[in-house]
């Protein structure tokens, strides 16, 4: 995929300048949008509790992540020995390009430790049978939607008759921009190619992450909303405007969550709190150095994202010291919220699945929906989530408390706040 749209005319190989060349297009493609992905899944499925899967699931830390800020402290746990330092063994994460492909990794055991987007367990869990467990949230905000500079949107009002990506049916960015879009007067649409948009409906689409750039800057959709610093990198690189940061919508929101195996957490108690050790510190260094942390993991550093330093860096701290943000109404809400382009604390508030399970129930997607009709809230928030082990490690290390997103005189309780 070349971008031809620089303004000085060069030409840029947006895979070859960003991403490993040994993955193919083929591969990157999102088939539970094209409505493959069960079909792949359902032999992994049955495998889930064979004794093949179970002497798969030794104790190195074998970690799948895709190329995106919502995976730092997942990286920086690996970059800073945080995994070693507990005893552990690893293996280099393993980067992957797309959700469809991470989620059927994670189900064949080739990885016992991932970042999800916090609706993804959700639709694994009750719709798919899959025994996944959701350990502690990866990070707060940390993702924006913008536009193209061929284009002349500057609310979402006028996101009307337009193409928006999505990188997944099951994401926080759809739920966000869907919300968005509902209080704008717009309403979602999934339509095929070339089909007729009414100039009040928003056409959705899948796109993987690291395809939304180029597409924006081809003009093949006129915006996308995803999680950084894709964002960053559209801004430097495609032209790409921020039109608001989802951060600003929903404050503090989850949007990746570290997951595991449920296996592993009934049957390997002391190895999962080794990890979850080493993640929650992982996520006070990043809170507290977040520029240190971005060089770590862009490819100036260790190289686990295929960006320079200056996107990630962007995409990490760039935020109300940049005045054309508030100028545009990019931000609204920093002032009174005090949160930052991206945040890091663990605790996986109950309040926050409860409103996810909610709004899924609002969002417009791709596939069977069934699940959803009967799914309580409640039962969602007891039951896919694992509290025991990431509270251990918090109170190992009190310091998340210092995170902007963290109410320190009640850490571990909070209402869910939306405003557009």
């Amino acid at each position: 995929m070349t971008d031809k749209s620089r303004k000085d005319g060069k030409t840029t190989d947006w895979d070859d300048e960003y991403f490993p060349t040994d993955f193919t297009r083929r591969q990157t493609l999102d088939m539970f949008a094209a409505g493959g992905l069960m079909a792949a899944l359902g032999p992994l499925i049955g495998a889930m509790s064979s004794p093949a899967f179970a002497a798969a699931s030794d104790e190195v830390v074998r970690t799948g992540y895709l190329p995106i800020t919502d995976a730092t402290a997942l990286l920086v746990a690996h970059g800073m020995n945080f995994f070693e330092d507990e005893g552990l063994k690893t293996e280099r994460p393993t980067l992957i390009r797309g959700w469809s492909p991470l989620v059927e990794g994670f189900v064949a055991g080739k990885f016992n430790l991932v970042h999800f987007l916090k609706p993804i367990p959700v639709w694994m869990r009750y719709n798919n049978n899959i025994p996944v467990k959701l350990m502690a949230w990866a990070h707060t905000n940390g993702s924006g939607l913008v536009v193209g500079g061929h284009t002349d949107i500057h609310d979402f009002s006028q996101l009307g008759g337009k193409q928006v990506a999505v990188p997944f049916w099951y994401s926080m960015h759809n739920i966000v921009l869907q919300y968005a879009l509902r209080k704008s007067g717009v309403k979602a649409v999934i339509k095929g190619e070339g089909e007729a948009l009414a100039a009040d409906e928003c056409n959705l689409q899948i796109l993987p992450p690291p395809e939304m750039p180029a597409a924006l800057a081809s003009k093949k959709i006129d915006a996308y909303i995803v999680a950084e610093p894709f964002n960053a990198l559209g801004e430097i690189k495609a032209g790409a405007r921020m039109l608001r940061f989802t951060g600003d919508i929903w404050k503090n929101h989850p949007c990746c969550v570290i997951c595991m195996h449920e296996q592993a957490t009934t049957e390997k108690q002391e190895w999962t709190q080794k990890v979850m050790n080493a993640v929650v510190r992982a996520q006070i260094y990043a809170s507290q150095n977040k520029k240190e942390a971005a060089r770590l993991m862009s490819k100036d550093g260790e190289g686990f994202l295929p960006m320079p330093a200056e996107v990630v860096e962007r995409a990490m701290t760039l935020y109300t010291d940049e005045a054309s943000y508030t100028e545009s109404g990019a931000i609204k809400h920093a002032a009174e919220w005090g949160n930052g382009r991206i945040d890091f604390q663990p605790w996986p508030y109950p309040s926050a699945t409860k409103l996810i399970v909610e709004e899924m129930n609002k969002t417009v997607v791709g596939g069977d929906t069934t699940f959803l009709d009967n799914l309580d809230p409640q039962f969602v928030a007891d039951d896919l989530v694992n509290y025991d082990f990431v509270r251990n490690a918090l109170e190992k290390y009190p310091e998340w408390k210092n995170d902007p997103s963290v109410n320190p005189g009640d850490p571990f309780n909070r209402e869910e706040v939306l405003a557009l």
